[in-house]
């Protein structure tokens, strides 16, 4: 749902209404709620011995600098739509 951008009213109704839904995703948010549960999810599978610490360190590596990417900065405008809104 987070990076699909999924509408709140077309979660599944099993879910409860929408509106309540995006109630408890909030306060659970701003609460620490997430990341609780982020943290307890790794210890069960660290004890179960299912992650691989090896790799965690590249699973969750920052992304990219937009200067490494070749992307331009927020805001920026690029030459040929500059000469484009001049002519």
């Amino acid at each position: 749902m987070f990076r699909t951008g999924t509408a709140w009213r077309d979660v599944p109704e099993r879910y409860g209404p929408w509106a309540t839904l995006h109630t408890r995703f909030r306060r659970w948010a701003l609460d620490g709620t997430f990341p609780r549960m982020l943290r307890a999810a790794k210890a069960r599978a660290h004890a179960a011995g299912n992650i691989d610490w090896r790799r965690v360190g590249r699973l969750h590596r920052p992304p990219c600098p937009s200067a490494c990417c070749g992307a331009r900065k927020r805001g920026s405008v690029s030459r040929d739509s500059d000469a484009r809104e001049v002519a």
